[in-house]
This record gives structure tokens, sequence and C-alpha cells, in this order.
């Protein structure tokens, strides 16, 4: 038997609330990132972070001790399609795959979870995950070096401050300990952002003109089939990660969480969330590893501790102060954190080839993965009817019709 602090059994107590605080600092600077990537609201990505997070918990009845926020497959096709349609269209898309999900786990409920690594194997979801990470390359690049926003920067201290913010997260990512290791990017941030200020780089003015409490900004979606056609097939990599993050956090607290409450009540609580967010104005929803590997290191198992973490995010989400001063951190600090996270969101994909042992050479896997990539990375696009099918939705959809028809498909080995 568990002891009572060891066990994975929800019960609301008071004395957890610090604990379910910590979890939401080891989330906190992933979960900022997505919206200040894109464009998008900061604190409403904390209110549907925590609103998500709570509808998680309700679908699979407190059992699963995981936290949901943004979702960094989605931050590509975010910021183009925020260049392209605008907010609201864009929201449109990524609600519809919010749905995506519940469809999903309508059919895992049908099929059984075998279904996932027969349609999603990893000789689709590998490649598709590398484009994700490499498709926004060149963006991150021009942030690093001040050349992005309508004001630029002088390429040498927008370079150190890109340096010094990856170099921090460098730093910790392989050399911190115990919780300090989880936050390798609210560290990067925190560091770049303090030398910043030495160098004076940073205006204030928007911070002492914000009111210390506000509504955060919520944008409803509008209508648009190309953002829903060009979104939803993005969604095929955070799919996987969340079957991989459920066994992950069941390998944690002991429990089997794929039998019960199900991935297919797991699944429809992430899209539920994922929905609900995207009405809101805010980032998809997804659950987030390193705060798996926070319940590791403390070894608190209790499924309520998210929920305190959900209601810190709600609260501070209505601090209109901190969005202000979120804003004000200089675009080549973002740029150096983005030179490392899309380069480890394409090691990835390229892990899980490596993981499932695929022989590349082979003539069905290098025709699958070889027309990803260059179809994702190189921009393709073609018109359907009034629509337009390009990028990281075009990859995905090529990926899964070529793997269901052409011949010689092999039976996959799972992801995790």
């Amino acid at each position: 038997m568990p002891s009572p602090i060891h066990s994975a059994d929800y019960r609301f107590r008071l004395r957890d609330g610090l604990v379910g605080a910590q979890m939401l600092f080891v989330a906190f600077g992933a979960l900022v990132l997505v919206p200040l990537l894109t464009g998008l609201d900061p604190r409403v990505a904390l209110f549907t972070a925590g609103i998500g997070t709570l509808i998680f918990q309700a679908v699979t009845r407190g059992k699963v001790p995981i936290f949901l926020a943004s979702s960094f497959a989605f931050i590509p096709p975010i910021i183009y399609g925020v260049k392209t349609w605008g907010i609201p269209p864009t929201l449109c898309g990524l609600a519809a795959a919010g749905v995506f999900y519940l469809l999903l786990s309508f059919f895992i409920r049908w099929q059984g979870s075998a279904i996932l690594h027969r349609i999603l194997p990893p000789i689709v979801t590998g490649p598709v995950i590398m484009v994700i990470g490499l498709i926004l390359a060149p963006n991150a690049v021009k942030m690093a070096m001040g050349k992005s926003g309508d004001v630029g920067m002088d390429p040498g201290p927008a370079i150190l401050l890109a340096a010094v913010a990856l170099g921090t997260s460098i730093l910790v990512t392989i050399f911190g300990k115990g919780l300090i290791r989880l936050i390798p990017i609210l560290c990067g941030i925190a560091v770049g952002y303090l030398v910043s200020l030495i160098f004076g780089l940073v205006d204030f003015t928007p911070v002492r003109e914000a009111p210390w409490l506000a509504v955060p900004g919520f944008v409803c979606p509008r209508w648009n089939w190309e953002a829903i056609i060009y979104i939803v097939p993005v969604a095929i990599a955070p799919a996987i990660e969340h079957f991989g993050d459920i066994v992950a956090i069941g390998a944690v607290t002991g429990r089997d969480y794929i039998r019960d409450p199900g991935i297919q009540n797991t699944m429809l609580g992430d899209g539920l969330a994922t929905t609900a967010a995207a009405f809101l104005g805010g980032p998809p929803n997804t659950t987030y590893s390193e705060v798996i590997g926070a319940v590791a290191l403390v070894r608190i198992f209790n499924p309520a501790i998210m929920t305190w973490g959900a209601i810190f995010a709600i609260g501070i989400s209505f601090v209109g102060k901190l969005g202000a001063l979120l804003r004000t951190i200089p675009p080549p600090v973002m740029g150096g954190i983005m030179l490392l996270l899309f380069g480890a969101i394409t090691v990835v994909g390229l892990n899980i080839l490596v993981r499932a042992g695929k022989d590349l050479m082979e003539p069905r896997n290098m025709v699958v993965c070889s027309l990803i990539l260059v179809c994702g990375i190189g921009g393709m696009s073609f018109k359907i009817g009034g629509f337009t099918l390009a990028g990281i939705g075009l990859a995905g959809i090529l990926g899964v019709v070529l793997n269901l028809v052409l011949p010689g498909a092999r039976k996959e080995s799972k992801l995790r």
C-alpha cells in the first residue's frame, strides 16, 4: 500500500496548494512562450490552461496527475495563420484541431488504442514532427539576429541576448539539478531579460500603464475553411505525444491510465480542453512532459495538485501588469529560446524514427519520409476548390495517405 503522501487518489487539500503552485511554475515558461511567439494573449493562455486542466480532470474523473497547457506543435501554423487570416480565423482552425481529438477519442473507443499505430505509425509521425520543428527555423534565426518585428535591433546586441538566453537554457538542461532542470526555458528567458535590463533595452511604459486587475483579452473564432484544412493535420503530432505522456505518468505513479480512465477518455479531455481554449482565444492545450518530471521529482501523486495549479493559472491571468511585463521581453531573447526549441522538436521526430528501428533506405519508407519532409519544409501548396493546402497540413495528410495506399506496409512497433 502506498503511503498517504504518495497516494495517486484524488484528495483536494489546502496543504497541497504550494505544490500546485510549483507545478504551474514548472509549466509557466513554456506556457507563455507559445502566445508570446504567435501573437496571442499570454494571460488568455494562462486562463485556458487552467480551464483546460479542470476540464481534463472532470472527464478523467480526477485520476491522472497531469497539467495541460500551450502546445509547441502548433506554433508554426498559428504564426502562419495569424499573418495570413488573422487571429479569429486561426482560432477556428485550432478549435477544429480540438474536434479532431474528440473524433480520435471516439475512434479509439470503437477500435481500440492500437488503431493509433496503424494510422499514425512512426514513419509518418516522425517526419511530420521534424517538419514542425524545421519549417520556422528561419524565423528563429531572424529573431535571434534582431531582424523581426517592426523595429529592428543591431545584430551585435541582438545576438548577445540570444546567446545568453540560449546558453542559459542549454546549461540548465545539461547541468541543472532537481526542479531547476525542469525549467530551462524559464531560466533562459529570465537571464536573457536580466541582461536586457542591464543594457537598457526594456521599455516599462506598457507595464506602468497597464491596470493591476483586468479581464484577459478573450477572442472568439471566426469560421474559415482554409485555416481548418491547414491546421487540423498538425494535431497528428500532439496526439501521439499525448499517448506517450499518459504512458509516462502511469509509469511514474504505478497506475495503468491507458486502461483506467482509458486513453479514449484522456484524449477526449485533451480535445475538449483544446476546443474550449480556441473558443476563448488561447492556444491548443496538450499534456506537459516537464510537469510529469516534476511529479516524479516531488513524489506527490495526488491529482488534486493539478487542480491547485489550474486555480493559480486562472487567478494570475487576471493580473493586467503580468501580460504587459511579458510583452516587454526583447525578441532576440525569444529568438535564442526558439533556436533550441525548434531544434529540439526536430530531434523528437528523428528520435521517433530511431526508436522504431526504421530502415529509411527501404524504398517504401524512403518515399514516405522524403516526400513529407520536402513538401512540408519546401512550402509546397495547391488549391482544392477555393481552399489552399500547404505546409505542415499538406505534409501530414500526404504522410497518412502514402502510408495507407503504398504496398508493403509492415506492422509498426509502438512509439513508447
